[in-house]
């Protein structure tokens, strides 16, 4: 299974939005600097994610956008269906209830379909925005301890 930039630079937008986004709006030209993502791909982006209802505008001088739920009610899962749609590895019966497949009574491969799409299912609703915060914390200390032994 391969994801879309869309899911990617979602997910990225995301994480900044809820760490830039504490102390007021974010606005998009701020994300889309610090992501190196395009202004316009990642206004669409976040149109999405806003009709979904994961972040909120404002507008004015001082608008842009914000989280309109806590990151720890965010999990990955939800980011990556709300722009990529569902992540089954294939189309299938077995995992999809609205596609029929007139093999899927003979089918040995459906077992490993399945398998795939459950795991893929449960790591991603099992990681919250929040421990993805906390992970960039701890990367970002990291990193300043590095640069202060190399300065």
């Amino acid at each position: 299974m391969k994801l879309s930039t869309k899911g990617r630079y979602g997910l990225r937008a995301m994480i900044d939005i809820a760490i830039h986004g504490k102390d007021g709006q974010i606005s998009i030209k701020n994300i889309a600097e610090r992501q190196n993502i395009s202004e316009s791909y990642l206004e669409q982006i976040i149109a999405v994610l806003k009709k979904k209802g994961f972040v909120k505008s404002c507008r004015g001088a001082q608008g842009g956008y914000h989280l309109n739920i806590e990151p720890k009610d965010i999990s990955v899962g939800d980011i990556l269906r709300a722009l990529e749609g569902n992540l089954d590895p294939v189309e299938c019966s077995v995992i999809n209830d609205a596609i029929l497949c007139e093999d899927s009574e003979l089918c040995v491969t459906k077992y490993v379909w399945k398998k795939i799409s459950d795991s893929i299912n449960q790591v991603v609703d099992n990681i919250t925005l929040e421990d993805l915060m906390l992970e960039q914390e701890r990367i970002d200390i990291e990193t300043q301890k590095k640069d202060s032994i190399h300065s």
